[in-house]
């Protein structure tokens, strides 16, 4: 095995497409201390919901994540349309629970994150928790702080595909510092 956590391969295939579609963003700044590569730097989407701001949760969500080693790349407060809610949840919007959270997400603005760090979309889902935050764990976001799956405080990235997209929903270029 070469380098990276025990058990795992140096680079699994999502990490080696990754590389081979941002080769410049893969840099010996990609290594521990040791010199062990731990993996491509990936980018994921947040969006701290309608709950997560009317509980004045953003402060301590954003304090877990970057207690796990991830760092804020850009963050943006903005009110989300009918528009972008149905092209942002369009794999659920024939359900007859959608009309109930597109009025939840129109309620107020949503505070919009990007983060970067090493297998950063598989780090924000463990700290999240499952999406019912009834059922996450004590110790997790959701478990801590979320209600159920609507009022459940984030919205985060389940895939590096999905990650790419919704940070090109939510961000225009000029937004994201270099």
């Amino acid at each position: 095995m070469e380098g990276g956590a025990p058990g795992r391969s140096f680079a699994t295939e999502r990490q080696s497409a990754w590389i081979a579609c941002h080769p410049s963003e893969w840099s010996l700044s990609e290594r521990s201390q040791s010199g062990t590569t731990i993996g491509p730097m990936e980018h994921t989407l947040i969006l701290c919901k309608p709950d997560c701001l009317d509980k004045n949760c953003a402060g301590e969500v954003l304090r877990r994540l970057e207690a796990a080693g991830l760092q804020l790349k850009a963050a943006k407060m903005l009110r989300l349309t009918p528009a972008l809610l149905t092209e942002h949840y369009a794999h659920i919007a024939d359900r007859p629970f959608f009309p109930e959270i597109v009025t939840f997400m129109l309620s107020r603005p949503v505070l919009a994150l990007i983060l970067s760090g090493t297998n950063a979309v598989a780090v924000v889902r463990e700290l999240l928790g499952p999406t019912d935050s009834r059922k996450a764990p004590k110790g997790t976001i959701r478990g801590d702080l979320g209600t159920d799956s609507m009022r459940n405080i984030l919205h985060a990235s389940d895939s590096l595909e999905n990650a790419a997209i919704e940070v090109k929903r939510f961000f225009r270029e000029d937004e994201i510092p270099a």
